[in-house]
């Protein structure tokens, strides 16, 4: 007689237990969250002061209050738009961002993907940490006469690096847990702020360029409200590499307009840490202190915080902290261990944390890059715009198909596969990314710190991420349709070469048949 007692059910992993998951596809019971977890995790991971010092950009560049208010918006809503489908790939193959790329940029070709998120990470990680680390020392010095020296900021500096490996390390489900409570916590703090800054504000601060700037003719004044935007959308298109990292614990079936929305309404909250930022901007730069004019924000905004807030800042620095780092460090950690399969993900994790800490000693205390930093930010984000336009445009080309066993051809050192193209290049994607992103550098225009060749052709305004972006669409769109690609990796519909399964790197002249890649996939 037949058996019908149905399967078990298993359950997904508790809070608490260690995740083990590399960036092999997430077993289907696993996945459980949501489009709301998404958007916790992405509104926890910038619900902090390094979206504030973001936001106090566009007012240290000269503009009014409103003329700010108004490029913010625009700055956040174009960036949440354009990285929204960036989000649609986790879902479909299980994985990361970087290992999706392998369908676009080839077997290889991936690579790129992975050190850009490895870059962005180890920027944005280590202003997470400097920032956060300065305002809790700020404020116990302010407050409190706790001596400010390179001994407490190293050691403050440490216990956060610490605290935020420690989650990393439990993984996904306890990153998640943590973000819900910064969501909560930090916005509390910042809703707090309204109470302490109210009777300093003003809504008529007319800046550098006067009430109503924006009808302005002075160069100058679209040169910085236009610098001011693209700072202000390289937030959300920071997330882009990562957004992978959260959504393969999404199950597949999961609606992609749930997804997408649910990214645009995450960076859209946002806002609240952004306005935050212009509006003690605004209230340092009228009381004319020197902090302004140094660009010290965290020092200007202890300055003018009446004391009682003293104990909601360190809060929101801590809380902020965490959650902006904890997102970096794991999807880093997650990202390398596929580069290096000899490391587990957790070793992986405590190496790139590790290394991270002591660039984060390093620069602050030896190089002095802490001001450097933020424009190598910004680069590393002008070359991720023509990669992530070029990862839309194949899903859509491929209509959300991908074949999640050719993906992981890398990771398991294996050859061959539909994503081979030329050994493990796409050139196609490849050439166009190059092109691209070097023609965005060549128009950042960062002033004391890059400036681009071209930039001085369009009057010092930065035009970086536009014409990355926008020369990544055209060409990508118009290499497609000169040198199609294979029709392998289309979908199922057109039906897999057999001369292109995957082969092992010690029988490249054989095509190995499934049971010999399930028993090469077994010994690895």
């Amino acid at each position: 007689m037949k058996d019908t007692t149905p399967p078990p059910v298993l359950a997904a992993p508790g809070i608490l237990e260690v995740e083990h998951h590399g960036v092999e596809p997430i077993p289907d019971h696993e996945r459980t969250a949501t489009p709301f977890d998404l958007f916790r995790l992405i509104f926890g991971g910038a619900n902090t002061f390094v979206t504030v010092i973001l936001g106090s950009v566009p007012i240290l560049l000269g503009l009014s209050f409103v003329d700010a208010l108004w490029v913010t918006v625009a700055g956040v809503l174009l960036g949440s738009l354009i990285v929204a489908p960036m989000a649609l790939f986790g879902p479909v193959s299980g994985s990361n961002n970087a290992v999706s790329s392998s369908g676009h940029f080839g077997a290889h070709g991936r690579i790129i993907g992975s050190c850009l998120a490895l870059l962005v990470a180890v920027a944005f990680y280590s202003i997470s940490v400097w920032t956060s680390g300065d305002v809790i020392i700020g404020a116990a010095h302010e407050f409190f006469d706790v001596p400010s020296s390179p001994w407490a900021l190293g050691a403050v500096y440490s216990v956060l690096a610490v605290l935020m490996l420690v989650v990393c390390i439990y993984g996904f489900r306890f990153m998640l847990w943590v973000n819900k409570v910064a969501i909560i916590g930090a916005t509390a703090m910042f809703l707090a702020g309204i109470f302490a800054f109210w009777d300093k504000f003003d809504f008529g601060y007319s800046g550098a360029f006067g009430i109503n700037g924006v009808a302005s003719v002075d160069p100058a004044f679209w040169a910085a409200a236009i610098g001011a935007g693209l700072v202000v959308m390289s937030n959300p298109v920071s997330f882009a590499t990562f957004l992978g990292d959260w959504t393969r614990y999404i199950p597949k079936e999961t609606s992609r307009s749930k997804l997408m929305v649910s990214v645009i309404l995450a960076n859209l909250a946002t806002l609240l840490p952004f306005i935050f930022g212009l509006a003690t901007t605004s209230i340092i730069a009228s009381s004319a202190q020197p902090f302004f004019e140094a660009g010290d924000y965290v020092g200007g905004l202890l300055n003018v915080s009446p004391i009682w807030y003293c104990i909601p800042i360190s809060i929101l620095a801590i809380i902020g902290g965490m959650s902006t780092g904890t997102g970096l460090l794991y999807g880093t950690g997650l990202d390398f261990a596929s580069i290096v399969p000899r490391l587990s993900r957790i070793q992986s994790t405590i190496l790139i944390g590790v290394s991270s800490l002591a660039f984060i000693f390093f620069g602050k205390f030896v190089l002095n890059v802490v001001q450097s930093i933020s424009t190598f930010a910004i680069l590393i984000v002008t070359c991720t715009a023509p990669w992530m336009v070029i990862m839309i445009i194949g899903f859509v080309k491929r209509k959300g198909w991908y074949d999640q066993d050719a993906l992981q051809v890398f990771n398991r050192r294996l050859k061959g596969g539909i994503y081979w193209f030329n050994d493990g290049w796409n050139w196609r994607a490849v050439a166009v990314w190059a092109v691209s992103a070097v023609a965005g550098l060549l128009f950042v225009n960062v002033p004391g710190q890059f400036v681009g060749w071209l930039s001085p052709i369009v009057a010092g305004i930065d035009i970086s991420i536009p014409v990355a972006a926008g020369l990544a669409c055209l060409l990508y769109l118009t290499v497609l349709k000169t040198f199609p690609e294979p029709y392998e990796v289309f979908g199922p519909m057109n039906g897999p070469s057999s001369s292109q399964k995957p082969m092992s790197s010690t029988e490249s002249n054989a095509t190995p048949t499934s049971d010999t890649l399930l028993q090469q996939k077994a010994s690895q």
